[in-house]
């Protein structure tokens, strides 16, 4: 019991020690946004904001800066037009870690 939580204590501490990782572009169509980037300290949430025309802006945030008409929110890559999050990403890695140690 005591390997399984090592395990989850390291894949916590190695999601939180590469800070916060966003989707960043400005493109007409927000599944061409594939770009990533890891954000500078302060920058807590990932946003995405349309105009009018469907053209997209999608990058780093801080969460006071966080106003309608953006949209923000919290995880690595969260801010994608295809469903992501750190919880698929850490599954995996709990899984294979688990596999591995037991």
């Amino acid at each position: 019991m005591m390997k399984l939580y090592g395990a989850l204590i390291l894949c916590v501490t190695l999601s939180a020690a590469c800070g916060l990782k966003c989707y960043t572009c400005l493109a007409a169509d927000s599944k061409s946004c594939t770009e990533t980037k890891v954000c500078a300290p302060g920058f807590n949430r990932c946003y995405s904001a349309t105009d009018g025309l469907n053209a997209v802006a999608k990058g780093c945030q801080n969460s006071l800066v966080c106003l309608p008409p953006m949209t923000c929110c919290e995880g690595d890559l969260c801010n994608s037009a295809i469903p992501t999050g750190p919880s698929a990403i850490i599954l995996l890695v709990s899984s294979a870690i688990l596999k591995f140690l037991f």
